[in-house]
């Protein structure tokens, strides 16, 4: 499993700048920061190679005449030249990131040399300019603690490039959010992907998540201050990206945005996978959210596989999606398909039900023999749902909505404000500052109001160290060793080119749970340079 999260920007003293070329100058900050840490490291390029994000799981790809200009992942001039339209006016040929080398391919040229467009990193990840904002792509781990840690390392990661630019003399200083919206109509994304069977059919999967994605907000929303995608009706919601839900199954990722997304680029052996491409979560600060996010998801997914998983049919979804958002009293009635009025609730305890009877059947969810984080992802998400049936406050250390509805609460009870109140939209605005002097999520986290599940000494061996068991080890190893001689890696490759050597040297890693570093550490630590590690990689299968 693994986390995408595209951050807010801003850049308060010159508003007017181009956001895409505003990200670029985070990415390429960040660029200089691991350079200064390991030489050659900042300069891998993307492999899309293998990536088709036309293709639908339902059995069919759409057309590329058909598609959206923000689908087209595949073809980073096109969806930059595309990124460029869309924010409007002319590009500037000194600053656009659409005058690229070709040769670079993830570079832009600006007055001042290149400008990093797309980087992989020494733990695993992928950080580039993604539909306008910078986007840091978590490494692939095995668990929900895991998922915990190397997203929050992305957050480090958007912080040391912000420090970056506030000491580069001439650039403009750049505030970064980890929130969903602008609340101008704007959305962008916080996805998460799951690895699963490709034998599992798809219809499957739709009807056993859609109830669960509908609900899931109570455990894992951000919240929200106003209503609506403009965020133009009064009041606080669950969720940052729920009214910008339009459809229940799609391809589609920033337009008609569907609750079961139906993207089919598997990132592995096609044959045995799918990566589940999920869309719908947003983008947490909360540590106890977050887990609760990847873990009762996994436990959903697992119970889908097996044919364990409820047997419900919410009417209507995408405006049910809405209505649970927007009832912060946990009161509202969703209407089943068999005529059932229940809360969201209500669904919450039917799906925990299911995964713990599961989990104890299989074994994995037992408090002592089991896999330890089974049972407990069973019981904080027993915990979560029973404080949430008290009242939103008493989930406030945990929930990340709850905890901003509870510090919102406070100022306009304090100062007498309404939800209209424009004070109350900056301070949901500010609660995702990724600065810790700036960010509120930050301060209360520092004052012992919010509950935490990794320690900051975690966080930071996430920033600079891959997960160890599975191929992101190998990927992330290969740029801190390597580094100087990987000219391209993706999630299933890493390319390298060797002095002397006319041809490149493509080494797929399809398989996410091989490259580990139990396969290869050894391996790693015994050859100081590339042509010698790869000699012995390719003649050894791992």
């Amino acid at each position: 499993m693994g986390a995408e999260t595209e951050y807010g920007i801003h850049a308060p003293s010159a508003p007017g700048s181009n956001a895409t070329w505003l990200s670029s100058q985070v990415v390429h900050a960040y660029a200089l920061v691991t350079g200064e840490r390991a030489a050659g490291g900042a300069e891998a390029r993307w492999d899309y190679t293998d990536e088709d994000p036309l293709a639908d799981a339902r059995g069919w790809s759409m057309p590329r005449e058909s598609a959206h200009p923000s689908q087209l992942t595949d073809r980073p001039d096109e969806l930059t030249a595309a990124q460029i339209a869309l924010e409007g006016g002319e590009p500037d040929p000194d600053r656009d990131p659409a005058n690229r080398d070709p040769a670079c391919g993830d570079t832009a040229s600006t007055g001042n040399g290149p400008l990093m467009m797309n980087m992989v990193l020494g733990n695993g990840a992928r950080l580039y300019v993604d539909h306008a904002h910078p986007e840091y792509s978590s490494p692939e781990v095995t668990n929900p603690r895991d998922a915990v840690a190397w997203d929050a390392a992305g957050d480090q990661v958007a912080l040391a490039a912000v420090r970056q630019i506030a000491r580069t003399p001439g650039l403009p200083e750049v505030s970064l959010y980890k929130n969903n919206t602008d609340n101008k109509s704007v959305s962008y994304g916080s996805h998460e992907n799951y690895l699963m069977p490709r034998q599992v059919p798809f219809g499957d999967i739709v009807s056993g998540l859609t109830p669960f994605f509908v609900t899931r907000a109570l455990i894992c929303g951000a919240g929200r201050v106003g209503l609506g995608q403009d965020g133009a009706g009064a009041g606080f919601q669950l969720s940052q990206r729920a009214d910008f839900f339009e459809a229940e199954v799609g391809l589609e990722t920033t337009i008609r945005r569907p609750i079961i997304n139906t993207r089919d680029e598997p990132h592995a052996t096609a044959e045995k996978y799918r990566r589940l491409h999920v869309i719908i979560g947003d983008a947490n600060l909360s540590q106890i959210s977050n887990y609760l996010k990847f873990g009762t998801t996994s436990l959903v997914l697992d119970m889908i596989e097996h044919g364990t998983v409820p047997q419900l049919h919410i009417q209507n979804p995408v405006l049910s999606l809405r209505r649970v958002s927007h009832d912060t009293a946990l009161t509202g009635l969703l209407t089943l398909s068999d005529g059932r009025r229940v809360t969201a609730l209500d669904i919450q305890w039917l799906y925990l039900e299911a995964a713990s009877g599961h989990a104890l059947r299989s074994g994995a969810g037992a408090a002592d023999g089991g896999d330890g984080q089974t049972h407990e992802v069973l019981r904080r998400w027993e915990e979560v749902l029973t404080q949430l049936a008290a009242g939103p406050a008493a989930a406030a250390r945990s929930v990340e909505w709850a905890a901003k509805l509870s510090l919102l609460q406070q100022y306009r009870e304090r100062d007498s404000l309404t939800w209209q109140d424009p004070r109350l939209a900056l301070i949901d605005l500010q609660w995702s500052d990724v600065r810790p002097e700036k960010g509120l999520y930050y301060r209360l986290l520092s004052r012992g109001r919010l509950d935490r599940l990794v320690s900051d000494e975690d966080i930071a061996h996430a920033v600079g160290h891959p997960p160890d068991d599975t191929r992101a080890y190998f990927r992330g190893r290969c740029i801190q060793r390597y580094g100087a001689n990987v000219i391209g890696a993706s999630w299933d490759s890493v390319i390298f080119e060797l002095p002397g050597q006319r041809r490149l040297q493509r080494v797929p890693t399809r398989e996410p749970l091989r490259g580990t570093r139990a396969l290869t550490g050894a391996l790693f630590d015994r050859h100081a340079h590339a042509a010698d590690f790869l000699s012995e990689l390719l003649d050894t299968p791992r």
